[in-house]
């Protein structure tokens, strides 16, 4: 017996919009790369503009009267090291937070962390770069002797504050997503609980736990407002963590609002975004790469 047409009808419907939903992610980046590029591309074919010196000169002077300089090679600098030391602290806080809820802590204490993990999230960014102004700037002048509290150290932990309620949630999403009886093996075999941790739950959950690792970053490179109050803004290429940088996200929200729409200054700072979102993409493509990779493992 043949359905009603109706029935088919809104069956095409429903995989239609599915189908839509489905590719609506890829078409929304596609559009912000091209709105992105489509501002910045009249730079490229201006006569002093030179894409070599735009992205390996450490000279950003783009309001001089005499010799005007896109150099953004300090900014990926200190946009790097800022994201390298951010990571370097909240992976293991993130990862190892999200181990102890998942496995080791109780029922109420789980609760309550995961309340404090979601109140840290919802902290704006300006917040936490008033932290890093006032707060953390005061302590790592106090004890390391630095002349400046707004530096490298000074951002990477802003950034790394912010960054361990993310890998902490998607962490612990993906150890909970290990089946039961992986876990019951693990213990009928003899493994202490750190052995099942360590030898089970973390190689069977580590395509989640890498993609908490991969938003972690995320948030890291993109943010903008803390790192802006929190590094000092100096253009030049870090010699320790206790120098002062700019990040290339800092540098544009510091510098769109003042720049002639339509001018060198305002095409640059666009192609600047380019920059960063091809920086991204090459992140987000590395990882891709490394979980097919541990995949046909």
């Amino acid at each position: 017996m043949s359905r009603p047409w109706w029935a088919v009808l809104g069956e095409k419907l429903l995989e239609g919009v599915i189908r839509l939903s489905g590719v609506s992610a890829i078409i929304f980046v596609l559009s912000i790369f091209f709105f992105i590029f489509r501002e910045a591309a009249p730079v490229l074919a201006s006569e002093g503009f030179k894409l070599s010196q735009f992205l390996f000169s450490t000279e950003w002077y783009p309001t001089s009267a005499v010799n005007v300089r896109y150099g953004t090679l300090a900014l990926t600098v200190g946009t790097a090291s800022v994201t390298v030391l951010a990571m370097i602290l909240a992976v293991p806080m993130g990862l190892g937070a999200a181990v102890y809820i998942s496995e080791f802590c109780g029922p109420r204490v789980r609760e309550t962390l995961k309340v404090v993990i979601e109140l840290l999230s919802a902290i704006p960014s300006v917040v936490w770069g008033f932290i890093g102004l006032t707060v953390m700037s005061e302590l790592i002048t106090r004890y390391t002797g630095a002349p400046v509290g707004v530096n490298v150290l000074n951002g990477g932990i802003i950034l790394a504050l912010m960054s361990v309620p993310i890998i902490v949630s998607i962490g612990e999403d993906a150890l909970k997503a290990v089946p039961d009886s992986y876990r019951e093996a693990g213990l009928a075999l003899g493994a202490t609980r750190w052995q099942l941790v360590y030898r089970v739950l973390i190689p069977a959950a580590r395509n989640g736990l890498l993609a908490a690792v991969l938003l972690g970053v995320g948030r890291a490179v993109g943010e903008t407002m803390a790192v802006l109050m929190a590094t000092g803004h100096a253009v030049h290429i870090p010699s320790g963590i206790l120098d002062s940088v700019r990040t290339l996200t800092a540098n544009i929200a510091a510098e769109l609002g003042e720049a002639p729409a339509g001018s060198d200054h305002y095409r640059v700072l666009f192609l600047t975004g380019v920059l960063l979102f091809s920086i991204t993409f090459v992140v987000n493509l590395s990882a891709d790469l490394v979980i097919r990779g541990i995949r046909k493992k």
